[in-house]
């Protein structure tokens, strides 16, 4: 009986040093694995670590859902691009450009646009810092845009501009303006000789253009080509793209049809070619020309071996009178 009491007394009198001793000279309970609980004791701890990381993770979560301490949730970024809004373009000589920067979160920081070329600081927010008033910084704050304006732009324009926040230290992001002058060629130029009868296809083609022109226009002699006009035959094909191309046909070709005829883009500058309607029975002016410019078929143009020899005579003949 003296036994269990004593050991009772023992069990109370330990019990009650640990309650008043100090946590300072002390670890705490949990931190101690007593023999008897082994590895169950450290299971439960590693179980209250992820409990613990769990709830941080849940209110996290809670948090950055909180829309009114977003901007200071780990989500945010601070001041960035947005790349998907800030891209090369090319440009036309003469028409107003826009280099855009989208920067999102931008906060008080601000926008400057350099040049690369030169390294010249052209604006700062809204403020233009160069001698060239052809530059100017536009804002959109409904887009968080900061584009580069660039009026009458030139060739000597093309290179690299730079968007930069400045943050420290600053970013940047870089694009390429390409300032283009569209180029109109027809092929065949700048003479065309076609036989009476044939069809006349005049190509015209329009490189070096951002956008297809809106209108091609085609004119014969200074004079719109009519396309509903009584003679009937004309007809104007035009197919658009990266390279646009105009096809005037006229068909049945008379010596009516000779003249100057004019392709005119409407974003660029116009080509000219000579077109030479010429008569079947014309084998000395057919003779004055090169073989790349015959457009009568060999069949016609060589109907028998004496006929060739003939035209031959009067070709040396021609030379030796010189």
């Amino acid at each position: 009986m003296s036994l269990n009491t004593f050991s009772e007394e023992q069990f109370l009198l330990e019990l009650s040093d640990d309650r008043s001793s100090s946590p300072v000279t002390r670890p705490p309970i949990r931190n101690r694995t007593p023999p008897y609980l082994g590895n169950l004791h450290l299971g439960f701890h590693q179980h209250q670590q992820h409990h613990h990381q769990h709830s941080e993770t849940s209110e996290n979560e809670i948090y950055d859902s909180d829309e009114s301490n977003l901007l200071r949730t780990p989500l945010d970024r601070g001041p960035h691009f947005d790349l998907s809004a800030s891209k090369n373009i090319t440009a036309l000589v003469g028409k107003t450009a826009y280099l855009n920067c989208r920067v999102k979160n931008i906060g008080n920081k601000t926008v400057s646009w350099v040049r690369h070329r030169d390294i010249h600081l052209l604006t700062v927010g809204r403020f233009t810092y160069t001698s060239d008033q052809r530059f100017q910084a536009v804002h959109n704050p409904k887009t968080d845009d900061w584009s580069l304006q660039i009026r009458y732009p030139q060739k000597r324009d093309t290179g690299v501009y730079e968007c930069q926040i400045s943050t420290t230290p600053p970013v940047g992001h870089s694009m390429f303006l390409a300032v283009v002058e569209p180029i109109t060629t027809i092929v065949g130029v700048p003479d065309l000789y076609i036989n009476t009868g044939s069809t006349v296809n005049l190509t015209c083609i329009v490189r070096n253009s951002p956008e297809p022109p809106s209108t091609i226009f085609w004119t014969h002699n200074n004079q719109e080509i009519n396309y509903d006009s009584p003679r009937g035959g004309v007809s104007v094909i035009t197919e658009k793209g990266e390279m646009t191309t105009s096809y005037l046909l006229i068909q049945r070709a008379r010596t009516t049809d000779s003249g100057k005829y004019v392709c005119s883009p409407s974003n660029a500058d116009p080509s000219t070619i000579n077109v030479h309607i010429l008569n079947v029975g014309s084998p000395l002016k057919r003779l004055a020309l090169p073989p790349s410019q015959w457009s009568l078929p060999l069949s016609l143009m060589v109907p028998n071996i004496a006929s060739t020899a003939f035209f031959l005579k009067i070709h040396a003949w021609a030379n030796y009178c010189r």
